[in-house]
């Protein structure tokens, strides 16, 4: 009977053959590992999710038992993780197991070879692309002058530079895909070729002091457009320019990525599947009481698979102070006192890391620690300038410490990077309130009818509306709000302004003077009792 060939495994955009002895990258170029590398690597992938002491792995690459204080697996282990793990600082792959010795975390998967001679135009994609790589390709330059292609590969550069940035990105280098600029090739065969799942592609035209630029999103194994995006803008100021459309289609991209990821269906699920899908949950939908539960829950599946995940216990730091914030929670204490361990942990294991300072910087909010707060956030766009929730978070903190000045120009900037997200909402009540405060009643319910409409279930946003209709003398229009907003409400909060006062914060000394020339008198109008 004869011993079939040992197939080729595939995991994290890595291709190892143990016939052939190779492993490739994405890319499909070779990664060389020395002969003991490869035999550990190899024993990993054979056992997925066991934990292995270091007792058999020596047995396996060295046909020996280990000795008292006996390191070289550890060696070994670095070794490899340099060559294999995107952060070998902080492994995902090969996981430490306390007092025993390590454990493979990725699942691989048989590499299914197209048929000899059949037809390579019909196959698909990469089967080893990783789930969020991509290439951005080369932006074309619609006036064909010569003088006008640094403009297309500035934006191409940025976006490249970017998305490379988020978490689990697989992005290809600028070079490479540099190299397919002037070339008639589809998608389906750029994916095959880089081992990616998506490709990015785009075109800048100018006209005089008008400058448009597309941009289309194209899933490379079907051949798919999923995302288009137009900007029509002056050229006033180039460089500005340059910034807020790269910015606003990373934003647009990593939103619309982490959606199709989280679609896919996958045979298995590990930790990462659980966080994209969590990630799916609350920033693809309105932020309700049900769209929290469910983000939770995924982000504490996460974990259960990987306690030390980093990210997992950033983003269940953030979803559990968010609804703390949107007043969609019966259990504020508990979900503080949860959030403040998580937070501990992973700014201790990652203190570096955008995401874990975002969540520290949410916790803060909720505890009404504003000053502290402010400066997470300053700390998150310093290291991701597209991280367009801290923007917005910043200017409410800003707005609550006193400075409207410099409130508006954040929010409205988070507005303009990401106009079309479910939780725009939250950012057109918080600029309601700017206005109402400046007794800008009109102006004010334009934002808040907007942020009804965007987010039907926040009752925050009703009671405001209720407010801003009472001082303009629509007290049926008031008195229906404020019903729905008890209605939404966790608590009793809005059965008087007592109650209310207590509840929430209003800033300091300085925005509760304008609170209480303004937003206080609205809801006595509105029939809201003192007591």
């Amino acid at each position: 009977m004869a011993v079939a060939d040992p197939v080729p495994l595939c995991f994290d955009g890595l291709t190892l053959d143990p016939a052939a002895r190779t492993l490739l990258n994405a890319g499909g170029e070779s990664i060389s590992l020395r002969r003991s590398e490869f035999e550990l690597l190899l024993a990993f992938v054979k056992n997925p999710g066991r934990a292995l002491s270091r007792d058999y792995l020596l047995e396996v690459v060295a046909g020996r038992h280990s000795e008292a204080f006996d390191r070289s697996i550890d060696v070994l282990v670095g070794r490899l993780r340099r060559k294999i793990e995107r952060e070998p600082g902080q492994p995902k792959l090969i996981l430490t197991v306390p007092g025993i010795g390590y454990r493979f975390s990725a699942k691989p998967s048989a590499v299914v070879l197209p048929a000899e001679g059949g037809d390579e135009a019909g196959s698909t994609s990469s089967p080893c692309a990783p789930r969020l790589s991509i290439v951005v390709l080369r932006f074309a330059n619609l006036n064909n002058d010569p003088e006008q292609q640094y403009l297309a590969d500035a934006i191409t550069d940025d976006l490249t530079n970017d998305l490379s940035g988020r978490p689990h990105m697989f992005v290809i280098s600028r070079n490479t895909a540099f190299t397919y600029r002037n070339k008639q090739i589809d998608t389906k065969q750029i994916g095959r070729e880089l081992g990616v799942r998506y490709v990015l592609e785009g075109s800048v035209r100018q006209s005089g002091n008008r400058v448009r630029v597309n941009a289309q999103l194209i899933d490379a194994q079907i051949d798919a457009h999923l995302w288009v995006e137009r900007f029509d803008r002056d050229t006033g100021d180039l460089f500005a320019l340059q910034n807020e459309i790269t910015s606003r289609i990373a934003v647009a991209l990593d939103l619309e990525l982490i959606g199709m990821e989280a679609a896919r269906q996958t045979g298995h699920h590990d930790a990462l599947d659980y966080i994209l899908r969590g990630r799916a949950a609350i920033f693809s939908q309105q932020p309700t009481r049900d769209v929290y539960a469910e983000g939770i829950s995924l982000f504490e599946r996460a974990l259960a698979l990987d306690a030390r995940s980093v990210e997992a216990q950033s983003l269940l730091v953030s979803a559990l102070a968010a609804r703390v914030l949107d007043e969609m929670t019966d259990s504020a204490v508990s979900d503080i006192t949860r959030a403040e361990v998580l937070a501990e942990q992973a700014l201790a294991r990652s203190p570096h890391s955008p995401v874990v300072h975002y969540a520290k910087g949410q916790l803060l909010r909720a505890q009404r620690r504003l000053g502290e707060a402010m400066s997470e956030y300053e700390t998150v766009i310093a290291l991701d300038r597209n991280w367009v929730r801290a923007y917005a978070n910043l200017g409410w903190c800003k707005f609550l410490t006193g400075a409207i000045g410099e409130a508006l120009p954040l929010l409205e900037q988070a507005i303009c990077l990401s106009p079309r997200v479910p939780y725009t909402g939250i950012w057109y009540n918080w600029l309601g309130r700017v206005y109402l405060l400046q007794s800008r009643t009109d102006e004010a319910l334009v934002w808040y009818e907007r942020a009804r409409d965007s987010i039907p279930a926040h009752p925050n946003i009703h009671v405001h509306l209720a407010t801003a209709y009472a001082l303009k003398g629509e007290t049926e229009r008031a008195a229906a709000e404020l019903t729905e907003a008890r209605r939404l409400s966790s608590d009793n909060r809005y059965s008087s302004i007592a109650r209310l006062k207590a509840a929430e914060y209003f800033g300091v000394p300085k925005i509760r003077a304008l609170y209480e020339a303004t937003y206080f008198p609205g809801l006595r109008k509105a029939r809201m009792p003192e007591e």
